[in-house]
């Protein structure tokens, strides 16, 4: 059966029910998760997630306020704990300059929004998706390694990076930011469902799909 992009989105909300992603509280700890996740596992990111919580409860002036070394120390579990601890003092002071006010934010740099995050240092062109999908509710595809693997199942060729997917693929106009959010969570969900190994997509619901986009 050949499927345009909101038709993955149905059959999987349909089989699998609603994602409920991006797992946190508050806008803050996604902003702080999707920093720490960059290249490890949840495992890790988890657990340098867990020590800033108990350092700072994910506040970010209290963050900032940390001293380096101490940052270091909590986001080591995470991997690149250098990079990273820059990283989230460079996103966190751009959004303290903006009163950590989101909708205000988004405004005032409308569509330029994702260049504008693309500037901070450790916000590359997943993370910026991230952000501008769960932060700022702009509905956003994010080309993450389980999309770019589901797409390729489904008969879309030449996925080779973010980049490669990002250009080919955009949501719907009647996407809302709760789809977006939604669909990329339940790809990922599929992903660590049937891409463990490779061979078990054949045994799931959209073995004998085929996307168009």
């Amino acid at each position: 059966m050949q499927l345009t992009l909101t038709q993955p989105y149905e059959k999987m909300r349909s089989n699998m029910g609603p994602s409920g992603w991006w797992p946190a509280d508050s806008k803050e700890e996604i902003i702080i998760g999707a920093i720490l996740i960059q290249n490890t596992n949840w495992q890790n990111a988890d657990r340098a997630l867990e020590q800033l919580r108990q350092a700072t409860a994910l506040q970010p002036d209290r963050l900032l306020a940390l001293p380096t070394d101490q940052l270091h120390g909590l986001v080591r579990p995470a991997g690149f704990y250098r990079n990273k601890s820059r990283a989230l003092v460079s996103v966190l002071s751009w959004l303290k300059r903006g009163n950590y006010d989101y909708p205000a934010i988004r405004q005032r740099y409308g569509s330029q929004l994702r260049n504008e995050l693309r500037k901070l240092h450790g916000v590359g062109p997943e993370t910026a998706d991230v952000l501008l999908t769960y932060i700022f509710d702009v509905p956003t595809f994010i080309s993450d390694k389980y999309a770019r693997t589901l797409f390729t199942c489904l008969g879309v060729t030449g996925l080779t990076d973010y980049r490669s997917l990002a250009q080919r693929c955009s949501l719907p106009a009647d996407f809302s930011p709760a789809m977006a959010k939604d669909f990329h969570g339940l790809i990922d969900e599929f992903g660590k469902v049937y891409f463990h190994p490779l061979s078990k997509f054949q045994e799931s619901f959209l073995s004998e799909d085929h996307l168009i986009i």
